[in-house]
Formats: structure tokens, C-alpha cells, sequence
């Protein structure tokens, strides 16, 4: 089996692009989230709360011949994915074009104004915004195929859309290819960009927030007053080596990968099941070969959504018991879907590597129904952590778990 480290991380988020950027917010205490006044217009939508990401631009060097294949979400993705390869050192190299490295990303959905143009054609018979490329900039693995024609990467191409589990699936999935040995070089996360259909999603549902007019107050992970989530956007991507070819070349490593769990409930769409959240824990445990009193801190799902919050932590409280530091990132940017995975296996690996962890933003008085664990709130906590965990749950009741090892 080989060792995989991760080389290279970068993501897009409406707290900023770079980790400095971010972390003051985080360190502030403000959140991505505003009023949507241009949802108004959704009158039978009844969150009007986002995390959009409203100075993102394309870099000035991509092409129009680049840009048509590319909706948003592919934009982002790219965008995360160029970033993530001149952290690496990889930028422009040419060992990442000879098929040793592959690509393993995802999204929710493609772009849905493409989604809407092949609507009107079949409401109403007219062709009206589509053209060659629209199929391409809507199909589920958009942004997986966006980021291998782009950087001309011939290697493994495997698409995760799995809604919230995208980017965390990406992540296990390259690394399962480098650990079994198929390519030494991969490109993983997801990206989502924003859409008030994603709001709907979980507004007929019952479970966005309503606090419209107060949107630095929500959403609220774990918290007795919390009232749903709130949709984000961004893009999140990890280069991940193999530990070998990476030292061969210099490579600054970040993290090591050892552990990469994943299941299904295969009992309801949309209702978490407490055992198999718990199992994907505890896979990713097996897998790393570690006991669970080695994991010194869980970046939880945290939604801010009832059932979602309560069986997470009733599993996490499971497999650690009650002293384990808990906190979730999602109440600063919200629900980044498809980019979340990825986005907060890059916080969880700045933290551990700063011994410097967030807390939950807007939690003060947490739900007696969740489990009883050790949550972050308030300011950020100092602690030295040797292995962290990153877990996400997914709509159709995908599960995810990362471990993630302080490289030394």
C-alpha cells in the first residue's frame, strides 16, 4: 500500500480565497451570510438567507475557447483547482500531462441555467440559450471533465456527485487510487455554485432558516435555537501525491491521508441513520489502523438542520464519548454542498497544522437532544492534535469520513 499526502490546497469561498483571508474571519466572528433581496421575486420560497460569493471573477488569463465549456460551478472548480496546483508547485509542470495524475471531483448539479434552457425547450418547444456546449456545462460531472480538459489531465477521471458528500467522496476516492497504487498524482474536491433551486431543495422540506432579516444569526449547528441551514457556494480542491513521489521532488507536504471511510443508510433519502453515520467512523478508523482516542478534534457536517445535527452527534458521541472537541464551519459560510467536503478537509488540515480550531459560530445554548460532546463556541481553541476527522452526510444517505495525520 502507498502512502498518500496531500501537496496542494486551495479553495473559493465568500469569506475569501486564501486561508489568511478566511481565518480573520473566522477569528472575527463574521459570517458569508446575507439577505437574498434578489430571491424576492421566489414568492413561494420563504428563506431568503445565502453565502453567495459576490467579487468571484475569472482569472483574466483563461480563454473564451476555456470559458464556454464552463457554467459557474465548473468555474469555481477550475478556479479552486489552479490555485490548489501552484501550492503544490505543479502549476504548468508537465509530469501532471503525462497520465500520472487524475482528476476525482463533484458537484451537486451542474449548472442549472443550462438546466433551465433545456426546460424551456420542453415547455415550450424553442431552442432558445442552448448551443454546443450547454449539455457539457449542465452534466453532473461537469466539473470533474472541466478540470482535466483544462489542465490537459490524462490520467483517472472519477465523477462525485453525490449532493454534500461530493467533495469529501473525491477526496476518498483519490486517495484510495494513489494508496492501491493506479497513479501517483490527483486532483480532488467539489465545487457548487448558487442556485435558489438548491433553496427550495430544503425549504419544502422545512429545514432553511427563516431568520430573513438577521442573517449574521443563522444558521446555528447544534444550537437549541437553531432554525435550518442556509445554502453557500464555493470550491474546494486538494492535490493529493504519492508520499514518495512527493519527497522525490520536494514537495511541501501538508497533511497525510490515512484514513478514508464511507457507507450507505440504505433506510430513507433525506432521514440520517445514527448506526451507519457511526460505521463510517469507524471505517475510517480501521483503515487508518488507529484507536478512536487518537482523533483529537471531528469537523462535524453541522448543518443546523434537527434530524441531520442530532443523529450526527449521537454517532460521533458513540465512537468518542463526550469529551471530543466538535465544531462546524458551515455556520460561517453555510451549506456549501458538493464544495463542502473539500473545504472543510482544507480548514480541518490548516487547524491541526496552526493549532488554532474554529469554534461554531451563532451556537450558545446547544439542543439537549444532541449528544453530549466537547463543542467549540465563543473563541477559537488552542490545542496540538496528531489526527484529525472530517465527516459528511449526503441526501440518498452517503456517509463520509476523513482522517487526516499531522505531517512532521
Amino acid at each position: 500500500m502507498k502512502r498518500v499526502v496531500v501537496t496542494g490546497m486551495a479553495g473559493i469561498t465568500s469569506l475569501g480565497s486564501d486561508w489568511a483571508s478566511i481565518a480573520a474571519h473566522f477569528e472575527a466572528g463574521r459570517s458569508g451570510i446575507r439577505r437574498m433581496d434578489e430571491w424576492e421575486r421566489f414568492t413561494e420560497l420563504n428563506t431568503r438567507l445565502a453565502g453567495p460569493i459576490d467579487d468571484f471573477a475569472v482569472p483574466q488569463h483563461w480563454t473564451r475557447k476555456q470559458l464556454r465549456s464552463m457554467g459557474r460551478v465548473s468555474r469555481l472548480a477550475v478556479g479552486a483547482a489552479e490555485q490548489a496546483l501552484q501550492d503544490a508547485g505543479l502549476l504548468g509542470n508537465p509530469i501532471i500531462q503525462d497520465g500520472r495524475m487524475g482528476v476525482a471531483c463533484g458537484s451537486s448539479t451542474g449548472s442549472t441555467d443550462e438546466i433551465k434552457a433545456f426546460g424551456n425547450m420542453l415547455l415550450n418547444s424553442v431552442a432558445e440559450g442552448l448551443n454546443a456546449n450547454s449539455y457539457v456545462r449542465m452534466m453532473p460531472h461537469t466539473t470533474a471533465a472541466n478540470i482535466s480538459i483544462f489542465f490537459g489531465l490524462t490520467g483517472r477521471l472519477i465523477p462525485t456527485s453525490s449532493a454534500c458528500t461530493s467533495g469529501s467522496q473525491g477526496i476518498g476516492y483519490a486517495y484510495e487510487a494513489i494508496k492501491f497504487g493506479r497513479l501517483p498524482l490527483m486532483l480532488a474536491g467539489g465545487a457548487e455554485e448558487l442556485c435558489p433551486t438548491e433553496a427550495m431543495v430544503f425549504d419544502a422540506l422545512y429545514a432553511t432558516s427563516l431568520k430573513n432579516d438577521a442573517p449574521h444569526t443563522s444558521p446555528s449547528p447544534y444550537d437549541s435555537g437553531r432554525d435550518g441551514l442556509v445554502i453557500g457556494e464555493g470550491g474546494g480542491m486538494l492535490v493529493l501525491e504519492e508520499l514518495e513521489h512527493a519527497l522525490a521532488r520536494g514537495a511541501h507536504i501538508h497533511a497525510e491521508i490515512v484514513g478514508f471511510g464511507s457507507n450507505a443508510d440504505g433506510q430513507h433519502t433525506t432521514r440520517p441513520e445514527v448506526s451507519t453515520m457511526r460505521r463510517a467512523m469507524e471505517l475510517a478508523l480501521e483503515d487508518a489502523g488507529i484507536a478512536a482516542q487518537a482523533i483529537g478534534y471531528v469537523n462535524g457536517h453541522g448543518t443546523a438542520t434537527e434530524q441531520g445535527d442530532i443523529a450526527e452527534t449521537q454517532a460521533t458521541h458513540d465512537v468518542f464519548g463526550k469529551h471530543m472537541p466538535i465544531s462546524s464551519q458551515k455556520s460561517f459560510l453555510g451549506h456549501t454542498l458538493g464544495a463542502c467536503g473539500a473545504l472543510e478537509s482544507w480548514f480541518s488540515i490548516e487547524m491541526m497544522n496552526r493549532d488554532r480550531y474554529v469554534p461554531t459560530l451563532n451556537l450558545h445554548d446547544v439542543d439537549p437532544r444532541c449528544a453530549e460532546l466537547d463543542y467549540l463556541r465563543g473563541e477559537s481553541r488552542v490545542m496540538h492534535n496528531d489526527y484529525v476527522m472530517n465527516n459528511n452526510f449526503a441526501f440518498g444517505g452517503v456517509n463520509t469520513s476523513l482522517i487526516f495525520r499531522r505531517w512532521s
